[in-house]
């Protein structure tokens, strides 16, 4: 575990970096989560062993630390995950970020420039407003979620979530909540401008959904992954690591 001070959130970063060859995949979790939690287990699989993989607990969550005073939006944490990217100095890099963090990885894509080879998003939120979640998160007070009900969520779910929920702020949940129904962000419009390869990930189970209809209409990749709704790394990992291998060797094929 690695740590680094940023600037934005004025508090220590944490991340794993399992070494490894070819382009970096930098993996960002979803609300409530913790990258450090999630993720190591895809690294053991076939299609993602032997490639570096730099896995990412954002402000509030997992390993990193929870200060008080940051507000925890999308945009916010898009300027940690940059300036992180900046320290680190990795070359080249493929997004990875699932549900908010594919929110807040096409925000760190739009700043990267030649140091972005592609992003791969897995149902994140496209529209503000926000998820299933978030939403039911935000309907109560910043003090009520804190005081109860981040408790009584955690107690309530029977996924491995219970497990990242229990390690993250309260007050990171609920003002990361807030911040996706109440962000201004047009994240559908910053993807579909993106000049690099890009993939977006959905669960069967998850399906219908209006941002993946209208990627697909536009003739964007799009991919279902078989046999998992929305927590696609508990429920498909084997699924979701072939998806992720598949896209890192499409990205390095030599433009023929």
């Amino acid at each position: 575990m690695h740590a680094f001070t940023s600037p934005t959130a004025h508090c220590q970063i944490r991340w794993m970096d399992l070494p490894g060859n070819g382009i970096p995949l930098v993996m960002i979790h979803g609300l409530g989560c913790a990258a450090s939690y999630e993720y190591p287990p895809l690294a053991r699989l076939s299609p993602l062993q032997g490639r570096r993989m730099i896995l990412v607990d954002l402000p509030g969550y997992g390993y990193s630390d929870k200060p008080d005073d940051f507000p925890y939006t999308t945009t916010a944490q898009a300027q940690v995950v940059t300036e992180l990217l900046t320290h680190l100095h990795p070359g080249r890099v493929v997004l990875y970020g699932h549900s908010m963090g594919g929110s807040i990885s096409i925000e760190v894509a739009t700043t990267l420039g030649e140091r972005l080879a592609g992003l791969v998003v897995s149902e994140p939120n496209f529209y503000p407003g926000g998820g299933f979640f978030s939403k039911r998160i935000a309907a109560f007070s910043e003090q009520q979620y804190i005081t109860t009900v981040h408790r009584r969520m955690i107690r309530d779910e029977h996924s491995p979530w219970a497990g990242c929920m229990a390690a993250a702020s309260p007050r990171a949940v609920w003002r990361s909540a807030q911040g996706l129904v109440n962000s201004q962000v047009d994240w559908l419009a910053h993807y579909c401008r993106l000049p690099v390869p890009t993939r977006l990930l959905f669960g069967e189970h998850s399906l219908p959904d209006a941002g993946f209809d209208t990627l697909q209409r536009r003739g964007n990749a799009v991919q279902v992954l078989p046999g998992c709704g929305h927590s696609m790394s508990w429920e498909a990992p084997a699924a979701l690591a072939q998806a992720l291998g598949e896209f890192c060797q499409q990205v390095e094929r030599p433009v023929t």
